[in-house]
C-alpha cells in the first residue's frame, strides 16, 4: 500500500508567528494563503502545513497521487482501494470517502493513541 506524499498538519494560533519561527529553520513557503489562514512550508522534502482556527489538533497527511513536490503521480495506490484495504485488516474510520466516486476524496483513522491520519487524494 502506497500512502503518497507525507506531511504533518499543525494546528496553529498565530499564522505569521508560525511562518517566521518554521523560517527560521529552514522551511519556506511551498503552498497555501496567509489570507486563508493556512500556509505549506517545505524544506527538503519535509512539509509542514500550518493551519489556524480550521482543526482541533494536529494531523498526519498524505496525498496518494503526490509526490513530495505535490506533482501528480502517473501511477498510485487509489484512496478508495487503500481504504478497502485498511478496513480488510479491521480499522475503524472516522471519515469514509465515497467509494461509488472516483478522483478526488479523502478519508480519516486515529491511530491507537488517538492521533488523526487524514488520507487525502487531490486527483
Amino acid at each position: 500500500m502506497k500512502l503518497g506524499a507525507f506531511s504533518i498538519s499543525l494546528t496553529v494560533k498565530d499564522l505569521l508567528s508560525s511562518k517566521e519561527f518554521y523560517e527560521k529553520l529552514g522551511f519556506s513557503v511551498f503552498g497555501g494563503d496567509i489570507k486563508m489562514n493556512y500556509l505549506i512550508m517545505k524544506n527538503g522534502d519535509a512539509i509542514i502545513g500550518l493551519f489556524q482556527g480550521m482543526f482541533e489538533s494536529n494531523i498526519i497527511t498524505f496525498n496518494p497521487g503526490w509526490n513530495q513536490d505535490a506533482q501528480n503521480l502517473d501511477q498510485f495506490h487509489d484512496v478508495r482501494t487503500i481504504q478497502k484495504e485498511l478496513k480488510d485488516k479491521g480499522i475503524d474510520f472516522m471519515k469514509e470517502a465515497d467509494e461509488t466516486t472516483s478522483g478526488p476524496s479523502s478519508f480519516m483513522i486515529k491511530d491507537p493513541d488517538g492521533n488523526v491520519i487524514l488520507v487525502d487524494q487531490h486527483i
